[in-house]
C-alpha cells in the first residue's frame, strides 16, 4: 500500500488506545487522512499500552542531598494480561511447581514440629535416651 493512501482509523484493529488517545480527539477529516502505516508508526511511538492499567500504580522520584542525581521508583501491582512466550510459560510452570513444593514442605515441617512439641508436652518418649532438644529450647 503506498504511504499516501488513506485508511480510516476504524480500519486499524490493533489501535484501541491510539484511537482513544489521539485519533478520536482530532477532527474527523484529519483523523481519516492517516494511512495504516502512519497509524502503526504513531502507535509504536506512543507505546500502545493496553496492558498498562494496574491495581496499584505508584511512581515517584527523589533527590539525595549533596548529589546532583535524581532517582525514581516504580511499584506496579495487578493482573498480568500479557501473552507469555513459550519460555515464559515453561518458567512460570516451573516456578509455580517450586512454590507449591516449597509451601507443602514448609507446612510439613511446621506440622512435624507441632507434633514433636505435642509429644514432648504429653511426656511420650518414642526413643529412650535421645532427644532433639526442641522441647528444652521451647521451655527456656
Amino acid at each position: 500500500m503506498p504511504p499516501t493512501a488513506s485508511k480510516s482509523p476504524a480500519a486499524v484493529p490493533d489501535a484501541p488506545t491510539l484511537r482513544q488517545r489521539l485519533l478520536d480527539k482530532l477532527p474527523p477529516a484529519l483523523a481519516d487522512s492517516y494511512s495504516e502505516e502512519q497509524i502503526e508508526g504513531i502507535r509504536i511511538l506512543l507505546g500502545d499500552r493496553t496492558w498498562g492499567k494496574h491495581s496499584i500504580d505508584s511512581r515517584g522520584s527523589f533527590a539525595i542531598p549533596f548529589f546532583r542525581w535524581r532517582f525514581y521508583w516504580v511499584f506496579l501491582f495487578g493482573r498480568n494480561r500479557r501473552a507469555y512466550s513459550r519460555t515464559e510459560r515453561h518458567l512460570s510452570l516451573v516456578m509455580m511447581l517450586a512454590m507449591g513444593a516449597g509451601f507443602i514442605l514448609l507446612c510439613l515441617l511446621l506440622g512435624l514440629f507441632g507434633l514433636y512439641l505435642l509429644k514432648s508436652w504429653l511426656g511420650i518418649d518414642l526413643l529412650p535416651g535421645s532427644s532433639l532438644g526442641l522441647w528444652d529450647w521451647v521451655n527456656s
